[in-house]
């Protein structure tokens, strides 16, 4: 069988679609079967600004940083990634004679979430409880139109919202969709592009990407921060759920998948699969 290839393209204007599509086409020429999953903040940030909806952020009490999504921004997210994002990058594949379907986490139940109850943030160095959001956990994900899709030669292009038991949308994480896909299809690579060269171990100096990166329980060989703890959280998921490999690259270069592919970027691996090295 073909070997399978999870791509998560974020949403930084610095990671340009014609390129990663582009590379799409490449992946499949080479006999590899691909789904594309992405997210979209710089036209959720745009859309949010035009009517009017606040923007903030909730800082989790591990220091991770996500958007809270009450009623107006989950409207909000679903316009800005089905209505631009998800066209862009169908459109972008069809330029490259690669026929791609657009679906969210709700079509079909295709990825089925839990809403937090609460969510606890901290505000001037205070716990607070934000009962608005409508944010969810990832709990399962139904593959059988996944994979009806790539025995067709289909592309999948997927991104949030997820969708409860009782048929609401939640806001999901873009990079833990990824990582819960490519693990419930068994994907041999997980690719996580980004606006940086892979893992840094000093977040400030690009120059610092790690080839490889150790991560155990949360912890990893690097200095983490923002979206990039997120995706290596996301990526030891997977490791854990038994995708080979996971490589955190970068997005900006004229053929990212295939730099990532060909050794570019960061190799995730789990401390245990080796020495683990510090500093």
């Amino acid at each position: 069988m073909a070997e399978l290839t999870v791509v998560k393209c974020g949403g930084h204007t610095a990671v340009e679609p014609r390129a990663v599509c582009r590379d799409l086409a490449w992946l499949r020429s080479t006999g590899h079967r691909v789904v594309l999953v992405h997210g979209g903040s710089v036209d959720i940030d745009r859309f949010a600004d035009r009517l009017g909806v606040p923007r903030r952020r909730l800082r989790a009490t591990n220091g991770t940083v996500a958007r809270h999504t009450d009623e107006a921004m989950l409207e909000v997210v679903q316009l800005a990634l089905g209505g631009v994002v998800k066209p862009r990058f169908v459109s972008e594949l069809a330029k490259s004679s690669v026929p791609a379907a657009g679906l969210t986490g709700m079509d079909a139940g295709l990825v089925l979430a839990r809403r937090k109850a609460v969510t606890r943030t901290v505000v001037d160095g205070r716990v607070v409880v934000v009962r608005d959001n409508h944010a969810g956990l990832i709990e399962r994900v139904n593959t059988g139109l996944l994979r009806q899709m790539l025995a067709s030669d289909v592309v999948p292009v997927l991104s949030p919202p997820a969708i409860t038991k009782d048929g609401a949308a939640v806001n999901v994480d873009a990079d833990r969709m990824a990582a819960a896909v490519a693990s419930a299809l068994s994907a041999t690579s997980l690719i996580m592009l980004t606006a940086a060269p892979g893992v840094l171990r000093d977040p400030h100096d690009e120059a610092s990407v790690l080839p490889v990166c150790h991560v155990d329980g949360g912890t990893a060989d690097a200095e983490l921060a923002g979206g990039m703890a997120v995706k290596v959280h996301a990526g030891e998921q997977a490791l854990g759920a038994g995708v080979p490999r996971v490589v955190v690259a970068d997005g900006r270069l004229d053929h990212p998948v295939r730099a990532a592919m060909e050794g570019g970027g960061t190799t995730l691996k789990r401390a245990s699969d080796g020495v683990r090295r510090h500093g």
